[in-house]
């Protein structure tokens, strides 16, 4: 098998070819999916290794004096030999993964042969195809956790310790100094903690990947913008715990903490930074200092990691292997997001050009992962599946001319259909200052009856008419769902602005090449008709309810109801499933509400019937719930949706009624029997982007985003298992 190993006295890594481990009683061997780079704690040795002798002694004086009393009890000739020989040996890297169990030993029967695992231990969790890893340091893998997520367990129980270890209680404020790999992730479990977290980093992305992931604020540590917040949460008094997640030389951490701390607060020191406390600063205060010793209770100890005897539960509540369990299962539950910290995967194949390009500075990342090939194909890969979410790329110009005021927006349609002489042609039909000019069908009586009931210049059924008239302003594609994306790339490929209808595309190649013709052209002039968002009722909500500043949960209720007998929806073959037709409708909505992009997605459906429940994720912890069933009353409304954050609620009630729960409530006067679903108000933001050349209403990333996420529902019905919505180029 191949494990990544280093020579500390040449610095040389190498993947070498070395023997399969035993299977010994008392643990299990388990092959790796995918195992974690600490870029902290690892790359601070790959880069001591580098070091002359000199600088490896001034880094680690600790060793340098067992050095000195072996030469005082050895003689110096033994201590050169011993210190020698042990420099010029390989050893391993790695304390993080996730594998599939490949073979039991005796006294195990907690876990069986496949089962997922996460596993921990500088010496029995390595970057390598196989580890064989004690029982006290593993733990099975909750049922849809993808196992790249799972792989961060060791690095999540390290920081979890921490937490632990200063006690924190509802309500309180907390610091967080450091906002690597284990500071973001002790930000997020006080936040799921009920803490408000306050981070210090001179990073300004991580700084703002904290916020993202629920830091109430984050700064340099050496601006006024940390001591400022921390003011502002503590009414003046200080954090109640502050989190020394830092590295280095520097002892600004230990004094801002002394600094910002309350009366009697605590320190907690995770990482490893210079910790020359100011006695006065400490003693006036009289601060708790703690230090956070690795996973928690059991570590270092080898009646515990080697041979498996568990602290009774009753005198030892958190142990390494709790903290583990307890960290997988905060993952599955959603309370707890690694992936936004995943900033590189490489195969392991390539793990010494990783290490190298970490060390020299090319690669910048929060966390990376190696992915072993074998495993990733049988196993890690079908339990967490992707779906690209392309990058949007622009080249040359945008096609956003500005028009004069008095010269009519000029529209033509490609389809006739009932949406679009029910909800569309009505409200532009009537609107001063646009013209018809052409609509195309693909008969000719579907065109005439347009052109005779909305007034169109034109009517045709020849495409290539329309595309290459330059007198035209925009077009509309309200056509049947699979020619959606084709008619698209082809107008903007023109150089029209376009009006789609949902959805843009139903498979992610479709995606891909409307994507491209953006890029070919410079042509972004787009908009999906995600109208929902442009309800002038739940627009009057979303205003009232305010802004958020903690994760919201939202719950969307479709009550779609059954299709009648011989709908063109139904045929799925051709046209996509009825959700991946209208299902970008509600993910819109609730993306609009959440003002993010979901990150992942799971779905299941109902056996036998269409119904089906999405989960969205969202980055800052948020979660939306679509139920889309066809199995309702029909005499239900069909659409009610709850948004709940902050100590407040938003309830929409069918585009009828909308309230706002909160220290006020609102309650809106009840609309007349049409509902307004955003058509209108969403068409004259389209015709007024045309008109000034100004920006598309909503921004083409998000149309992306929500199409990809749409399509993530069949990938994740197909699977099983989470979809992950990863941003690809």
């Amino acid at each position: 098998m191949k494990q990544v190993v280093q020579n500390y006295k040449s610095g040389e890594l190498a993947v070498l070819d070395v023997p399969v481990p035993g299977c010994k009683p008392g643990g299990v061997l388990v092959r790796s999916a995918y195992s974690l780079i600490s870029t902290g704690t690892e790359l601070m040795k790959v880069s001591e290794a580098g070091m002359s002798m000199l600088g490896k002694a001034r880094s680690r004086p600790d060793q340098v004096a067992k050095v000195m009393q072996s030469v005082a009890t050895n003689g110096v000739p033994a201590t050169y030999r011993k210190v020698m020989g042990k420099l010029d040996s390989y050893t391993p890297l790695g304390y993080s993964l996730c594998g599939v169990v490949e073979q039991v030993g005796a006294g195990i029967d907690d876990v069986k042969v496949g089962d997922l695992v996460a596993c921990a231990g500088n010496e029995h969790a390595l970057h390598a195809e196989l580890n064989w890893v004690p029982k006290n340091l593993y733990a099975p893998v909750p049922d849809g956790l993808a196992p790249r997520h799972a792989a961060f367990g060791t690095v999540g129980s390290i920081a979890m310790q921490g937490v632990r270890q200063g006690e924190p209680q509802l309500g309180e404020v907390a610091l967080v100094i450091g906002l690597g790999l284990v500071g973001q992730l002790v930000v997020q479990l006080l936040t799921a903690a009920g803490v408000r977290v306050v981070g210090a980093d001179p990073d300004p992305t991580r700084c703002e990947l904290a916020e993202r992931l629920g830091a109430a604020a984050c700064g340099d540590p050496a601006s006024a913008a940390v001591e400022a917040a921390v003011a502002e949460l503590t009414g003046g008094h200080g954090v109640d715990q502050v989190f020394l997640a830092a590295g280095g030389g520097s002892n600004q951490p230990v004094e801002l903490a002394a600094r910002l701390a309350r009366d009697r607060g605590r320190v907690v020191d995770i990482g490893k930074c210079r910790l020359d406390l100011p006695w006065n600063a400490y003693y006036e205060k009289e601060l708790d200092v703690r230090f956070s010793r690795s996973y928690g209770p059991g570590r270092y100890d080898p009646s515990y990691e080697l041979e498996g005897r568990d602290y009774p539960i009753g005198y030892v509540r958190w142990t390494e292997r709790r903290n583990l369990a307890c960290f997988l299962d905060l993952l599955a539950r959603g309370s707890v997001d690694v992936e936004p910290l995943v900033s590189h995967i490489a195969d392991f194949d390539d793990a010494v050009e990783t290490y190298q390009s970490l060390k020299d500075g090319d690669l910048k990342a929060v966390a990376v992962l190696f992915r072993y090939p074998e495993q990733a194909e049988e196993q890690g890969e079908s339990a967490a599946p992707e779906v690209s979410v392309p990058e949007v790329r622009r080249t040359g110009t945008t096609v956003a001319p500005a028009r004069s005021a008095k010269a009519p927006v000029r529209l033509a349609f490609i389809g006739a259909g009932n949406y679009a002489t029910s909800m569309l042609l009505p409200h532009l039909a009537q609107r001063e200052g646009v013209e018809l000019s052409t609509v195309v069908t693909t008969t000719a009586l579907s065109a005439a009856n347009a052109q005779r009931k909305f007034g169109f210049a034109q009517a045709t059924t020849d495409l290539d008419a329309v595309l290459g008239d330059k007198s035209v302003d925009a077009v509309f594609v309200v056509t049947r769902h699979s020619s959606h994306a084709e008619l698209t790339r082809q107008a903007l490929l023109a150089g029209k602005t376009v009006f789609v209808e949902k959805p843009l595309a139903l498979t992610e190649d479709e995606l891909a090449g409307v994507l491209a013709a953006v890029e070919e052209s410079g042509n972004d002039r787009l908009q999906v008709g995600f109208n929902r968002r442009f309800a002038p009722l739940l627009q009057e909500a979303k205003e009232r309810f305010g802004a958020r500043t903690g994760p919201a949960s939202l719950r969307y209720l479709v009550n779609a109801g059954k299709l009648q007998h011989g709908s063109w929806y139904l045929q799925q073959g051709a046209e996509g499933s009825r959700f991946a037709g209208e299902g970008g409708h509600f993910i819109d909505t609730a993306s609009w509400l959440l003002d993010a992009d979901p990150v992942s997605v799971y779905a299941t459906a109902a056996p036998g019937n269409e119904d089906l429940q999405v989960v969205l994720r969202y980055p800052d912890g948020s979660t939306a719930t679509i139920g889309y069933v066809t199995t309702g009353a029909p005499g239900f409304p069909k659409e009610t949706l709850d948004l709940v954050a902050d100590g407040k609620v938003l309830r929409l009630d069918d585009f009828v009624r909308a309230s706002v729960y909160g220290r006020k409530k609102w309650v809106s006067s009840r609309l007349p029997k049409a509902r307004d679903k955003g058509q209108n108000a969403e068409l004259a933001a389209f015709i007024k982007a045309v008109r000034t050349g100004g920006p598309m209403p909503v921004p083409l990333e998000s149309l992306v985003a929500t199409t990809a996420a749409t399509l993530a529902v069949q990938a994740g019905l197909a699977g099983g298992a989470p979809v992950t919505l990863a941003r690809t180029p």
